[in-house]
């Protein structure tokens, strides 16, 4: 069997040192293997096809400069978005590698590290960041989704198309270019007869990923926990702290692109889709079903104030009923969250004051 390298994060460490899991072996086993097959490994699978069109049109836009080939890389880049926003709560396994993880997107960057970086290449453009084997190398701020987004949708956009191969295009192709190469590894190591993904689905004693069932249906749980705190603290909080705070609109992911909503709807629909396909009600007694039928009824609620949301404006962010949706999804969420991290953990057999909530 391929040798398996990945460091386990926090939450693995957590799962190992807890006490083992009174739950059945092969019901657990089947759950992990359902999250696998049926989401995690194909997420991937679209993300890499994804990423693999943003790098072909704007391949294409390079090429020939046009407004309507920008629509079309436009188009591809919130595709693209969307299909990060459904990997994006899987943060374990190879993601975690190699700074992939920060490379694909670089977020929140509380000191706008990325835009200066950025920035400043546009004023002072060096060709190596146009070829993707040098950019790869360089700061994980230039050469992400936060980076191709400044570079076509930042000032003077207009720059891209100003002539063919532009500095501006074909830095931007080369992000593009390294998104994809990125995707692909991402998917190739998921895909691998003998790579992570078995090591998700077959635990054992010499397993280096988990050891039992048990180990994995932790981390299972706590991919929902922490994607939730993912949502509510880098994602809502960036522009929305509360009604008393101060509102910073211009902190919102992809907001230069309109795309704040379409990421954050991804984040909530994918994790409403992994914990359905997953079959959570198959790990409980009759009796506590209920409990993971509330989940996903939160989780799809969540989604659909998500989805009718207008991007979170400074015009927005002054209006009662807006900031009122806000809350409703905050309020959804955080039930979730409680549901998942107390009624499911104590109904799969947790320990009594196990939490995955904030990392205790």
């Amino acid at each position: 069997m391929q040798k398996l390298a990945w460091l386990l994060t926090p939450l693995l460490m957590m799962a190992s040192a807890a006490p083992t899991l009174a739950l059945d072996e092969a019901a657990a086993r089947a759950v992990i293997a359902k999250a696998v097959d049926l989401y995690i490994r194909p997420a991937y699978v679209d993300f890499h096809v994804k990423a693999a069109a943003l790098s072909a049109e704007t391949g294409k836009l390079c090429a020939a400069p046009s407004d309507d080939q920008l629509k079309t890389v436009s188009a591809r880049f919130a595709d693209t978005i969307e299909a990060w926003g459904k990997v994006e709560i899987i943060r374990e396994g190879p993601v975690l590698e190699q700074n992939r993880f920060e490379r694909v997107l670089f977020y929140p960057d509380r000191k706008s590290t990325g835009l200066k970086q950025v920035q400043a290449l546009i004023a002072d453009p060096d060709e190596s960041v146009t070829n993707p084997d040098s950019l790869r190398d360089r700061s994980v701020a230039m050469q992400g989704l936060g980076a191709f987004e400044y570079v076509f949708f930042g000032s003077y956009p207009e720059g891209v198309i100003s002539g063919k191969d532009s500095f501006r295009c074909r830095y931007g192709l080369a992000i593009a270019r390294n998104i994809e190469t990125i995707g692909g590894e991402l998917d190739a190591a998921w895909g691998a007869p003998d790579g992570i993904a078995d090591a998700w689905k077959n635990p054992s004693a010499d397993n280096p990923v988990y050891r039992n069932g048990a180990e994995a249906m932790q981390a299972l749980i706590g991919l929902h926990v922490h994607g939730i705190e993912m949502v509510r603290d880098q994602r809502f909080k960036a522009f929305y702290k509360g009604r008393d705070q101060r509102m910073l609109p211009n902190a919102a992911v992809f907001r230069r692109s309109g795309n704040t909503i379409r990421a954050i709807t991804a984040n909530v629909e994918g994790l409403a889709k992994l914990w359905q396909v997953s079959d959570m009600n198959a790990l409980l007694p009759a009796d506590k079903r209920s409990s993971a039928s509330s989940v996903l009824f939160d989780y799809k609620a969540a989604t659909a104030a998500i989805r009718k949301l207008q991007a979170p404006t400074a015009d927005m962010l002054k209006d009662d009923k807006y900031l009122a949706k806000l809350d409703f999804i905050e309020f959804t969420l955080k039930d979730a969250m409680t549901r998942i991290d107390t009624d499911i953990g104590a109904a799969v057999g947790l320990s009594a004051g196990f939490s995955f909530a904030d990392g205790d």
